[in-house]
């Protein structure tokens, strides 16, 4: 059995896991993925793996980290076209390791977070399809009802946009411990740019590449991450993946956010973003005239989340590398965001 595993207490968790999942005489587990808002571990024992779901160990915020409602999005969508993980067991109980968490399958396959090596893995006429599916996926989620998927009551639709911006500037100053002036001017931005009317679909939240794992042929075999998934306007996960898609020989803002998986876009083969944004629009027959506002949005709200990690950073909340670099990617967020508000044809939104 595993020793020291930040978040994990082997000794409760075994006659748990035993009782809800399969039995087990012992459990083994490491940290896995490149998430840095909830914790994912791989569990193992006797050859056989899956997955463990669990929020941060410190500095958690309302709504932020429900493994409820997670767990509850995942089963509904695993008998439709999106590709999920299976839903195993959830655990309510934080006597058991700290925290509420659930268990899931274990999906085998690549997640594409590093650009030579999808280049590598994948031909251009292969990256082109990978980039396609991804749309495609995003438009077979915002197609479903969710009246039909078990989710009718997963959220409020209505004014979903307007709660946003407002749960975010919130966050915002809950969570900053520094003056951030340009990140406060983006806030009252949007506040005034929010659009009069919108859609209502199931929407992820965090839509991107590197939330998917692809098998060989680069099919999409599971979308992940889950944990921001509610009902509301299907653009801002449009903004969002859009806000990931950099251009050619862009990997930064305001072309991409700074993240390592954004340059994967920017590789030969994969659409452009407007062919991207042009393929959504098209395939979902949605209004895109005021995507600048939802490009901004994911901007100024994944800035928002890095401030808080980074406030865990700085509390040692947090568990395996790289969080020493949240704060300049707060800052390089925060330079896409105004690059994008500056450059759009939406009056409020250029200030």
């Amino acid at each position: 059995m595993s020793e020291n595993v930040p978040g994990i207490d082997f000794e409760r968790l075994l006659p748990w896991f035993s009782a809800h999942v399969t039995p087990v005489t012992g459990l083994s587990a490491k940290i896995i993925g490149h998430g840095r808002s909830n914790l994912t571990y791989r569990i193992e024992s006797g050859g056989d793996a899956w997955v463990l779901r669990r929020p941060p160990l410190s500095h958690v915020l309302p709504t932020a980290h429900d493994m409820k409602r997670e767990f509850r999005v995942i089963s509904a969508l695993e008998p439709t076209s999106v590709p999920v993980p299976h839903a195993i067991a959830l655990c309510e109980d934080p006597a058991v390791t700290g925290a509420p968490f659930y268990i899931m399958s274990f999906v085998d396959g690549f997640i594409p977070t590093d650009p030579a090596e999808v280049a590598r893995r994948f031909d251009e006429p292969a990256r082109r399809r990978i980039g396609e599916e991804l749309i495609d996926t995003l438009v077979d989620l915002h197609a479903l009802d969710p009246q039909t998927v078990g989710l009718g009551e997963f959220g409020k639709p209505q004014g979903f946009i307007e709660r946003q911006v407002r749960r975010f500037v919130d966050q915002l100053a809950r969570s900053k411990q520094r003056e951030l002036p340009d990140l406060d001017e983006l806030a009252r931005r949007l506040s005034a740019s929010v659009p009069a009317r919108s859609d209502a679909a199931i929407v992820h939240g965090d839509y991107r590449l590197d939330n998917c794992i692809l098998d060989d042929a680069g099919h999409i075999a599971a979308v992940l991450d889950w944990e921001m998934a509610t009902l509301g306007d299907p653009l801002a996960d449009v903004g969002m993946q859009i806000m990931y898609w950099a251009g050619r020989g862009a990997a930064a803002a305001p072309d991409g956010p700074g993240i390592a998986s954004a340059g994967v876009t920017a590789l030969p083969g994969f659409m452009t973003r407007d062919e991207a944004v042009a393929r959504y629009g098209a395939r979902s027959g949605r209004d895109l005239s005021n995507l600048d506002f939802y490009v901004v949005l994911a901007y100024f709200k994944l800035a928002v989340i890095l401030e808080g990690i980074h406030a865990r950073f700085l509390e040692g909340g947090t568990v395996g590398a790289g969080f020493e670099t949240m704060a300049e990617q707060v800052m390089m967020l925060t330079r896409g965001g105004m690059a994008v508000a500056d450059a759009s044809s939406i009056p409020t939104l250029r200030g």
